[in-house]
């Protein structure tokens, strides 16, 4: 009797071997049997249309990997040169922020400038002698000069050099004397001094010139 009852379970379990889980044996041979599969697929898509069979090429997993990888590396390359362009674009537009903010300031100061070169001017033209305003107003100016030279402001006011329209404004235009070695038309007067910041003239100084 236990023989015959053990027979029905063996019987079981040689019926149950057949819903196992695949080894990686079969695995393997199922996978190469669909990269055959894909190989004639190609094979016979070449010869229908009269393609050479030599340019059929079947990617092993490592060429997969390798192109997969360099197909990764490509596209870093070109997120991280995208990147770069961004980070320069966004450096430049606010140096060009800085420098038309900076601009904009120094052109409201310039009715200050002018108001302090008329003071030291009225002063000096004066016959008193050296006055505690004079002194008072020529250090002033000077600081107010040198703290906006080191933001980039240069000031125009030159004599003896020659004309340069694109800094000078000539509103007075003398005749050259009878026998002067001057050659040119020469600044022989600035009138009201000009401003450059940063090589970019920002008002042309108004000038006397001569010849």
């Amino acid at each position: 009797m236990d023989a015959h009852q053990a027979s029905p379970d063996l019987g079981d379990e040689r019926a149950g071997g057949d819903d196992a889980a695949p080894s990686d044996a079969e695995t393997d041979v199922e996978a190469g049997r669909v990269r055959s599969g894909e190989l004639e697929e190609e094979l016979e898509f070449a010869e229908a249309f009269d393609l050479p069979v030599e340019e059929i090429v079947v990617e092993s997993d490592e060429d997969i990997v390798v192109r997969e990888r360099d197909e990764y590396l490509d596209t870093l390359r070109r997120l991280q040169a995208e990147f770069d362009n961004y980070r320069k674009r966004v450096a430049r537009q606010q140096a060009e922020s800085i420098t038309r903010a900076t601009e904009s300031l120094l052109e409201r100061l310039l009715p200050v400038l002018d108001a302090l070169d008329l003071a030291l001017a009225h002063h000096e033209s004066s016959a008193d002698g050296a006055t505690d305003d004079r002194q008072a107003l020529t250090q002033i100016a000077a600081l107010a000069r040198d703290v906006l030279s080191k933001e980039g402001l240069e000031r125009i006011e030159e004599t003896g050099v020659a004309f340069d329209p694109n800094i000078h404004d000539a509103v007075v235009h003398l005749e050259r004397e009878e026998g002067s070695e001057e050659s040119g038309v020469i600044v022989v007067e600035v009138l009201r001094a000009g401003y450059q910041l940063k090589g970019k003239v920002v008002r042309p100084a108004m000038v006397q010139v001569r010849g």
